[in-house]
């Protein structure tokens, strides 16, 4: 175990770790303890995750809209998080992206390596382990990658499929998502473009974030991603078939089952700015298991970089509130989300007015 010790210290891709025929166990360096007793229970109805039919969404009966609407308050204000089904990306699409990003995972560590660069979460892409190396204090099982895909579309150019699909499943991901923004600012009593427009989506940040998790040996001893909330308005994601994704309901986490043609949608801190806390950017992460490699494809769409995000001023008008955040700049909170004094904490905590 001295040889896998050693290769933590210079870890290229949990990858190559993982297929190590002398590891046995989790080296120190990545080892992450969770309380089985925080685990929710699938089967109580508590934990039921909710279902949004897209169809009814984009329906020519008002009746039908108006009842998803209503819905979305209630999901929106306890879970912020549901499963969107029948959105109209065909699963093949879905099913080529994975395999697209299967297929970069799968270069060997000295091409992937072309892909790597700082730590601004907004480059154009951006390829490692963990998270952060010189910021984590326990490494995660994990490689990533992330692409800007808008305002401009940017894209890997291995494997060689990859930036076909990219762009389309991009492209298709986005419709879905404003879509669903539309849906939120009109159940918020808002006009349904107000969140499109005040947040300046028109050249808002959207990136393509795919996850490797590999096998790995103790699984109750390491961690995929920690507890944490995305910094954007809402995420797509999808996964192959492998569940992982964790979410955070009435004080328990609940292991994420869907159907392999949904989209998770979680809901994320702009939202609950925006909404003055009424609608919640939800507490989610990311577990291992020993079976087989789980690959996860998050699609964060955010405002742009330069909008000043605070509480809507309708919102608190017609709620006879004060607001609860101070406003500011989206770059500014992402930065302020990703540095170290933030390591596993609250940014709101930061933001309180």
């Amino acid at each position: 175990m001295a040889q896998v010790a050693a290769q933590t210290m210079d870890v290229k891709s949990i990858k190559s770790l993982a297929e190590s025929p002398a590891l046995s166990s989790v080296p120190s360096a990545y080892a992450f303890n969770m309380n089985p007793n925080d685990e929710a229970d699938p089967n109580d109805p508590e934990f039921a995750i909710p279902i949004v039919d897209m169809s009814l969404l984009t329906s020519e009966s008002p009746d039908q809209r108006s009842k998803i609407i209503q819905d979305l308050i209630k999901i929106c204000q306890e879970w912020g998080f549901f499963i969107a089904i029948n959105h109209g990306v065909p699963e093949s699409l879905m099913k080529a992206m994975i395999d697209a990003c299967h297929g970069f995972f799968s270069l060997p560590d000295e091409e992937k390596e072309e892909f790597k660069s700082g730590n601004d979460v907004l480059e154009m892409f951006k390829y490692g382990t963990s998270y952060n190396l010189a910021l984590d204090k326990v490494l995660l099982w994990r490689d990533f990658f992330k692409v800007r895909v808008h305002p401009e579309f940017y894209s890997l150019y291995k494997p060689a499929c990859f930036s076909e699909v990219s762009m389309e499943f991009s492209k298709r991901t986005r419709e879905v998502a404003l879509e669903i923004i539309r849906a939120i600012s009109e159940s918020l009593g808002l006009e349904p473009n107000y969140i499109h427009d005040a947040m300046n989506m028109d050249r808002g940040i959207q990136m393509l974030a795919a996850n490797y998790y590999p096998p790995c040996p103790q699984p109750e001893h390491a961690i995929g991603i920690p507890h944490h909330t995305d910094h954007g308005l809402v995420t797509l994601l999808i996964q192959n078939e492998m569940n992982g994704l964790q979410v955070e309901h009435n004080g328990k986490w609940l292991t994420v089952n869907g159907p392999a043609n949904g989209f998770f949608v979680n809901l994320a801190d702009q939202m609950q700015i925006l909404t003055n806390g009424k609608y919640k950017s939800v507490m989610h992460r990311a577990t291992v298991n020993n079976k087989a490699t789980r690959i996860s494809i998050a699609v964060p769409h955010g405002p742009s970089v330069d909008t000043i995000i605070a509480p809507a001023p309708e919102l608190l008008e017609k709620e006879g509130q004060a607001p609860k955040y101070i406003g500011m700049n989206y770059k500014e909170y992402i930065q302020l989300q990703q540095s170290s004094k933030n390591y596993m904490k609250s940014t709101f905590d930061h933001i309180l007015a």
